[in-house]
């Protein structure tokens, strides 16, 4: 699906503003038969196999299956039911069901080797998703920004990045390596931001042909 569903345990209508505001159209099925975000897939091969990997609003699980068969220890989250079915059994996955706007963050006092959020935004997380990168840790972010209502949803602000608002959030704790805001045109057109960034403890973490 290309738009991150905020769903209840249930199909019932959407009971909070980004969840209606957010919802796939009907004929958009299944994130899972999805690929990947070319700008996941940009940086997957900085993340070693044995890293463990935090996939937060996970969907279907494009990227935490990616990351597993890299051969990466994956924790995928999602408030969905249906991801969790979705990533039932598959090796080098653990899933959680959690409400990551309603209630505590679940990852609490644990660290992480890579963290890969896409087409999400709740802002509160932000700081935690720094705090939540080990030493040498790969944040790898894209989700759409103001401008995008032309091209559907969502377009309620609360789920739109600010222009440069991901250089804002992580600037100044992590060092940047790419980052690009503007229009693209697959798998559907949007506007979007996107940001990699890393937990730097020295030069060789800011190497531009590492792991390459």
């Amino acid at each position: 699906m290309w738009l991150r569903r905020r769903a209840a345990p249930a199909k019932p209508a959407a009971a909070d503003g980004r969840a209606a505001d957010s919802t796939e159209d009907a004929s958009c099925s299944g994130q899972g038969a999805e690929a990947p975000s070319p700008w996941v897939l940009r940086f997957a091969a900085r993340v070693p196999p044995g890293s463990r990997v935090l996939d937060v609003a996970c969907g279907r699980g494009r990227h935490a299956r990616l990351f597993a068969e890299q051969g990466c220890l994956v924790d995928a989250v999602d408030i969905d039911v249906e991801a969790g079915a979705a990533l039932a059994g598959v090796p080098g996955i653990r899933f959680l069901r959690a409400d990551l706007e309603g209630g505590p963050w679940p990852f609490a006092g644990r660290q992480f080797d890579a963290i890969v959020v896409t087409r999400y935004l709740h802002r509160p997380l932000l700081p935690l998703l720094a705090e939540a990168l080990a030493p040498g840790g790969l944040l790898i972010y894209e989700t759409f920004t103001v401008g995008h209502e032309r091209f559907g949803r969502p377009t309620n602000p609360a789920f739109l990045l600010r222009s440069r608002e991901l250089l804002d959030a992580f600037g100044q704790q992590l060092a940047v390596l790419a980052f690009e805001e503007g229009v693209i045109g697959l798998p559907r057109p949007a506007r979007i931001s996107r940001l990699c960034a890393v937990r730097a403890t020295g030069d060789a973490h800011l190497r531009l042909d590492a792991h390459r």
